[in-house]
């Protein structure tokens, strides 16, 4: 008998409580919380109304659902306080908002005023695209934001992130980290301390110093955007790539891993670590094969490559400069008013193409090249240097060979040497023996050891080899159908003291790695400088969310949705 009048008295309570929740509110001058706001237990196998264990709350056991606005909330026990509109759920606890999210866990509580829910112990939280687990979690349902303190994993396909605290913001589909953060994946690792991950794109927003790791490169950045679904990378602070034998920086970085590309606007520079090389210029693009090792480099805008020569640097310029080939056969050529300089040399010329396996430079196009005092010209011109010493071994200028000095002592005067072609010998970089072939002439100033002028010699033969020492000709030895008389000064005239064909280009003279860029291209670089400090000064923000994160959904929808649109068009069809 007590069983049955305890069953009906429960029955009692629940129709009492059922019709609670469905009436409506009485009309008075104090304002009453609508009915919609109103927190519903929608089942329950058993109710206690026990005022004295849990003062307040009417308590359901068993199969328990509760609903509030969208929401539902699935456990096995439920406090239910009615004036707090309020709930604390026990045992295999589960809450869903529509298609958007599910938590589980053992233990959870939801305020139907506020609509704030926090669920702690083994909770596990759901979207379409990722999965949250952690040990506690708080979710503010009118700001749609779910966030935690303690450390969280996530699963997003391929990705795993993992971190001590973070935010999900469920409208934007976004999870935001502010502390140490790790993403894993088959591909990559980005570690940082501020991060905005985008669930259903794979894109990351990253803050601070930052790097993303794979098998071929490191990133860093203290700035920038990474898709990891294509390996898509713009970095805008403090950035650079690092490759196994190259880094590129820059101001702006753009990277593509499957294309094995990478572009650099402002202040980019590239530096290769097996070939001693630096490439500089305001505009890169590098191609990576990492089959062939054929790496390629274009360079633009006061583009500029400094290779190191023994214990000195030889600086080069053209409006383009390509760098091409695997390291131990590495190409250099560049194009436009080119320009070079090295402590002793200097040089100009149309085009130059350099390969560093078979040590040939080649200067093409009106070539000249000054070696100390020294002014060669020449249709052809090729550098041939020492890839054991690093040093400049031999130089060969073909069809219209021409050698001018400015004498130090005469005020007019200009030692020149002239033939069909010439081949010289350095030593320490410095000319040491040069031989002048076929129709050879000479125009000498010759000193006494007072350095009192004793004569100007001049002579023609079929060869004619020179010995230098300290820039200065020690000697002089010519060879067959010689041709030779030395001139008192005053019976040399003046008109016959240069050579047909005589140009001197002294004014033109590279005296320092500053003077191989035109001066157009210096406004623009100091344009670009000016740019770069007052970015610098700027307030130093998160990169601003790309239009492609923001429409992904748009430009890449689900089958279901897909499936639909095409029906729309159809039927307007």
């Amino acid at each position: 008998m007590k069983k049955i009048a305890y069953l009906i008295l429960c029955i009692s309570l629940l129709g009492s409580f059922a019709i609670a929740q469905d009436k409506k509110p009485e009309k008075s001058g104090k304002i009453t919380m609508q009915e919609s706001d109103k927190i519903i237990i929608e089942h329950s196998d058993f109710i206690d109304m026990n005022q004295y264990e849990i003062p307040g709350a009417t308590v359901f056991t068993g199969n328990v659902r509760v609903i509030h606005k969208g929401t539902k909330i699935n456990c096995n026990k439920a406090y239910y306080f009615t004036d707090e509109n309020y709930v604390k759920a026990f045992g295999n606890v589960q809450i869903n908002q529509g298609d958007s999210i599910t938590m589980n866990s053992r233990y959870a509580e939801y305020d139907g005023k506020d609509e704030f829910a926090f669920a702690t112990g083994d909770v596990n939280l759901r979207s379409p695209e990722s999965t949250l687990t952690t040990d506690t979690i708080f979710f503010d349902k009118k700001k749609q934001i779910a966030f935690y303190n303690s450390f969280g994993t996530i699963i997003n396909k391929e990705n795993t992130l993992k971190s001590r605290s973070g935010r999900y913001f469920l409208d934007s589909k976004k999870y935001q980290f502010t502390t140490a953060v790790t993403v894993t994946n088959p591909k990559t690792v980005i570690k940082t301390n501020h991060l905005d991950f985008y669930e259903n794109s794979g894109h990351a927003y990253v803050f601070g110093p930052s790097t993303i790791t794979s098998n071929d490169n490191v990133i860093y950045t203290e700035n920038g955007f990474y898709d990891t679904n294509n390996d898509v990378g713009k970095l805008q602070k403090n950035s650079k790539i690092t490759y196994n034998n190259k880094i590129i920086e820059g101001d702006d970085l753009y990277y593509d891993q499957k294309k094995n590309f990478s572009r650099g606007i402002n202040n980019v520079k590239i530096t290769d670590t097996i070939n001693n090389m630096v490439a500089k210029g305001h505009y890169a693009e590098m191609y990576r094969n990492t089959a062939t090792r054929k790496d390629s480099i274009i360079l633009t805008k006061r583009a500029v490559v400094i290779t190191k020569v023994e214990n000195d640097s030889l600086y080069m310029h053209g409006k383009k400069i390509l760098v091409t080939g695997p390291p131990e056969d590495r190409v250099i050529r560049a194009f436009d008013n080119v320009r070079f300089f090295k402590t002793d040399m200097s040089g100009k010329c149309d085009s130059i193409h350099s390969n560093n396996k078979t040590g040939i430079t080649q200067l093409i196009g009106n070539p000249v090249l000054w070696n100390n005092d020294n002014q060669m010209t020449g249709d052809v011109m090729h550098l041939i240097g020492n890839n054991k010493t690093e040093q400049l071994d031999s130089l060969k200028v073909l069809n219209n060979a021409f050698i001018i000095q400015k004498d130090s002592l005469s005020e007019n005067g200009y030692n020149q040497i002239k033939g069909q072609n010439l081949y010289g010998k350095f030593k320490d970089n410095k000319l040491s023996e040069v031989d002048v072939v076929k129709n050879t002439e000479v125009i000498y100033y010759m000193y006494n050891d007072k350095n009192e002028l004793v004569g100007i010699d001049k002579k023609k033969c079929s060869k004619l080899n020179f010995l230098f020492e300290g820039n200065q000709i020690v000697s002089q030895t010519a060879y067959n159908s010689v041709e030779a008389l030395t001139y008192p000064e005053n019976e040399f005239p003046e008109n016959a003291r240069k050579f047909r064909g005589f140009v001197w280009r002294g004014d033109e003279r590279i005296k320092s790695k500053d003077d191989i860029f035109p001066e157009e291209e210096n406004l623009i670089h100091e344009k670009i400088l000016i740019e770069s400090k007052k970015k610098a000064l700027e307030e130093d923000i998160p990169m601003e969310t790309l239009k492609e994160t923001l429409e992904y959904d748009k430009n890449n929808p689900k089958p279901k949705e897909k499936e639909g649109k095409e029906k729309k068009v159809k039927s307007k069809e």
